[in-house]
């Protein structure tokens, strides 16, 4: 029995095994094998599915960030079924954990700020000071650039965290409610219910979007970079 509603984020353990480690790996038995699937409706549409998604994503980017194309939709597909896999029941949500989201972020905010370092070292330093500030003011604005620079990857993983828990802690609270009225106010129970189903549907449209701005975030990053 959990002591509060927040314990739904803690991360279970049975037999002394985490069972985060399965949850991780899990979306990996759901992705078909070339030399599996080599031509059915699964495939088919899922490979027009990440063609139109990539086009989305990479199109407005320089070519010379095309070549980034492959670990961002890996890093995407990974994110969408680890968000949509934690809404079936008896199951973990390994986003809804900070430390998985930062484990997430930072590397692939490092990446992109080496990147620009590494071929234009002069243009990434200047994104720290903006164009005709005055000279009072340059250690001011140089400070907090910085701060704005390394803040982005804990806005990266705070906003995934928060926009997963706030959801599944209100479906949590609705069903809590729901199994409690039930007995004595069918009606509102069922209005709570009918609730619940369309926050269901919400809650999956909101996994499948934090995921596709995780990734949009960083290739905003990267096109800063290249």
């Amino acid at each position: 029995m959990a002591l509060n509603f927040f314990d739904q984020f803690s991360i279970p353990y049975i037999l002394g095994t985490p069972l985060i480690i399965p949850a991780l790996l899990f979306p990996l038995l759901l992705w078909p094998s070339t030399s599996r699937f080599k031509k059915n409706r699964y495939s088919t549409i899922q490979h027009w599915l990440v063609n139109l998604v990539t086009k989305q994503l990479m199109m407005p980017i320089k070519p010379e960030g095309h070549k980034w194309t492959s670990t961002f939709m890996t890093l995407f597909m990974l994110l969408i079924m680890l968000n949509t896999l934690g809404l079936l029941p008896y199951t973990f949500t390994p986003t809804t954990q900070l430390s998985m989201n930062m484990a997430f972020a930072f590397p692939a905010w490092l990446m992109t700020v080496l990147t620009g370092l590494r071929n234009q070292t002069t243009i990434s330093l200047g994104h720290l000071l903006p164009e005709g500030t005055p000279t009072p003011l340059i250690p001011m604005l140089v400070l907090i650039e910085t701060v704005s620079l390394l803040i982005r990857p804990i806005a990266l993983g705070v906003r995934l965290t928060a926009n997963l828990t706030a959801g599944h802690l209100l479906m949590q609270l609705i069903s809590t409610a729901v199994v409690t009225i039930m007995g004595s106010l069918t009606t509102t129970a069922l209005a709570a219910l009918i609730t619940l189903l369309l926050l269901t549907c919400l809650e999956m449209a909101v996994a499948l979007i934090q995921a596709y701005v995780f990734i949009l975030l960083l290739t905003l990053y990267l096109q800063e970079n290249i």
